[in-house]
């Protein structure tokens, strides 16, 4: 396991977060980027955090990188593809972002009840909980790369 990095280059940490975005740019210029992305969300513009989550690939997509393919392993049952698919779709349509997740390796049926009960929140929990879970997502990419 590594530890976090004293600095990253925009280009490391799109690797690590799925795309280069305002909010990896941001993250860029501090000396700790992983240790400081939690105090960045609760300051950057609301546009810059749903730019990076959209970057992120969705739970069960078919075309998915090779990193966020191993993360979220095989496809489960076809039911709960479909069910996680809608729910997918009635979360964005809720909240106008995409639905982020840190996988850890739980099935996805586990992770149709994260996503039931994240519905649940109110818009700005909820984007603050997204985010949240893309830096924890990155950060474990780059202590087991």
């Amino acid at each position: 396991m590594r530890e976090l990095p004293r600095q990253l280059t925009a280009d490391e940490l799109a690797a690590l977060f799925e795309g280069r975005t305002r909010f990896v740019e941001r993250l860029a210029r501090h000396e700790h980027p992983l240790e400081a992305a939690d105090e960045l969300i609760a300051s950057v513009p609301e546009d810059e955090l749903v730019e990076a989550l959209a970057a992120h690939p969705q739970i069960g997509a078919r075309h998915l990188s090779s990193r966020s393919a191993a993360e979220q392993g095989e496809h489960a049952d076809p039911v709960v593809e479909t069910e996680l698919a809608y729910l997918n779709q009635v979360y964005e349509e809720k909240f106008g972002f995409r639905f982020v997740v840190f996988v850890a390796g739980r099935a996805k049926v586990e992770i149709l009840d994260v996503l039931r009960a994240r519905l649940e929140h109110d818009r700005d929990d909820e984007l603050r909980t997204a985010a949240g879970e893309l830096v924890a997502i990155a950060r474990d990419r780059w202590e087991h790369a």
